[in-house]
């Protein structure tokens, strides 16, 4: 039997018995509401795929576009799809270990100038003496604990959670966007507020004057109305330095200069208008839906597959080596160029293992050190889970308190109008002093202003009820996750092969099905 056949067969042997240590991974348990709290608020529709893209249930052009030039065009976002090339990288290295995890291909050319005494001692062999082989060697340690499997199911669900990170970043940048988009345009509307109440006291500045000038009162009336009117002039730049600050947020999330975002945001004006209620479905679907509740099952899956990995060290590690090549050297008859022949050839092979019998308590530790990483991971991901939920519940609380607050103040507003005309009214036909011109227009600009910031908190609240809902990410169907400028500068710098064709670093779905294999380390 040639040598290396009975190696083979301890190969295919080892291979046939082995087995991964560690534990297999299944989704921790975590509390999960059957149902939402009774909320006016709430349908009892199911959450539907048109609520994936929520952001258009407000019917603002403007808005669909700016959802559009972030996802094109915001950086934090690239940089969160670099990261799933940086892990489908790491995941195609940790493969490579099932192979010879060591190969080389190897020549050398030795010269030697023998003794006097050498050569008289042995007659025929050259003075100048000349070697040169070419040689390939293999190191192979068998993957007979599982230790690469358990690595490779490591990388796997990192690479799928780099994928739920992306998705994760993607509903937090549109909502962030949505978000910005609503408070300036109710900063613009509350500047329409106090513009138009600035020019309403305006108008009472200057019946006081004409009033005071013809002897029908005293100055103090013309003083209140100065002081007041001042005060909401002194109003107005604070809310323009706010609008201002949002903008200039907005674009950053856009991955724009500032000097663009107004060119952005024209078009119809107004605070979003929102639905009176929203389909949520039941709170076990954000396991599926919300990206982060995923990420934080593959991260917990990850840590899992480690255990694995650090107990596979505490046995013993079996592997097989080999070298061959050809040869050749000018001694006696032979030549340097016989390296050539197949006669010249030269083969070495071997098994053998390693045992660490001496350090156990060094291998152990490092058990526990995953061991308890991996709890981390567990008690983090039931922890998301919970805090999903609550999430989706103060946003809902908030939509709808938000709801019945600017029912109650549209009231107030009507009224406290009402209360202005009839103040001026009566002050013209001297049957009121000015105080209570002064307090009418007061409480209107104050009733108007907390309108307007109650109407965007209303869109507001939608918003974050949509956030929590985990939906948005869905946009990404279809598209890469990295721009082709960037995998182009990419591509300049570094052999990537076809890793950066999206069909190679993206699964076909990183659906929940994805999720599953990974959990069980398929």
């Amino acid at each position: 039997m040639k040598p290396t056949l009975p190696l083979l067969v301890l190969a295919l042997a080892l291979c046939a018995v082995s087995c991964k240590v560690g534990p297999n991974y299944s989704t921790p348990a975590a509390k999960v509401a059957g149902q939402w709290q009774a909320n006016p608020a709430v349908t009892n529709q199911a959450y539907s795929a048109a609520e994936d893209y929520w952001w258009r249930n407000f019917h603002d052009p403007v808005l669909d576009q700016l959802v559009e030039s972030a996802f094109r065009n915001n950086l934090s976002l690239q940089v969160a799809g670099v990261r799933i090339l940086e892990a489908r990288a790491k995941l195609n290295k940790s493969i490579g270990n099932l192979f010879p995890q060591q190969q080389t291909l190897s020549g050398q050319v030795n010269y030697a100038r023998l003794n006097d005494g050498l050569v008289t001692a042995i007659p025929g062999i050259d003075r100048n003496y000349v070697s040169d082989q070419v040689l390939f060697a293999a190191t192979w340690e068998i993957d007979f604990w599982g230790k690469y499997r358990r690595d490779i199911e490591s990388d796997r669900a990192s690479y799928l959670g780099t994928i739920a990170s992306y998705d994760d970043a993607l509903v937090t940048l549109i909502g962030d966007v949505a978000s910005s988009y609503v408070n300036i345009r109710t900063l613009e509307e509350r500047l329409i507020v106090a513009r138009r109440n600035l020019e309403l006291q305006q108008e009472s500045l200057r019946i006081a004057t004409v009033q005071f000038n013809a002897g029908e009162t005293s100055e103090r009336d013309v003083q209140q109305a100065t002081t007041q009117t001042a005060q909401t002039e002194a109003a107005i730049p604070r809310l323009e330095e706010s609008l201002a600050q949002y903008k200039n947020g907005l674009a950053v999330l856009l991955g724009m200069t500032p000097d663009e975002i107004d060119r952005q945001l024209a078009g119809p004006s107004g605070i979003p208008t929102t639905p009176a209620t929203v389909a949520v479905g039941i709170p076990r679907d954000l396991l599926r839906r919300r990206p982060d509740v995923r990420a934080a099952g593959l991260a917990a899956a990850s840590k899992s597959a480690l255990i694995g990995v650090a107990k596979a060290t505490l046995y013993p590690s079996f592997s097989l080596a080999g070298e061959f090549g050809l040869t050749g050297n000018n001694e006696a008859n032979n030549s340097l160029a016989d390296m050539f022949s197949w006669q010249s050839r030269a083969l070495r092979a071997g098994a053998g293992f390693v045992f660490p019998i001496f350090n156990y308590g060094r291998l152990i530790n490092q058990v526990r050190v995953q061991d308890a990483q991996f709890q981390q991971a567990v008690l983090h991901y039931q922890n998301t889970v919970l805090s999903a939920q609550r999430e989706v519940e103060d946003g809902l609380a908030a939509f709808a308190n938000e709801q019945r607050v600017v029912a109650m103040l549209q009231r107030a507003a009507t009224s406290a109008r009402r209360s202005t005309t009839l103040a001026l009214i009566q002050y013209k036909g001297g049957q009121t002093d000015y105080t209570t011109v002064v307090s009418a227009e007061q409480n209107q600009l104050s009733v108007e202003d907390s309108l307007a910031s109650n109407q965007g908190n209303v869109a507001l609240g939608i918003v974050s009820v949509y956030r929590a809902l985990g939906g948005g990410w869905q946009i990404r169907a279809g598209h890469d996750v990295v721009s082709d400028e960037v995998k182009a500068e990419m591509a300049r710098r570094t052999d990537w092969g076809r890793l950066l064709e999206p069909g190679r670093h993206l699964p076909a779905s990183a659906t929940a099905k994805d999720v599953t294999q990974a959990e069980e380390g398929k």
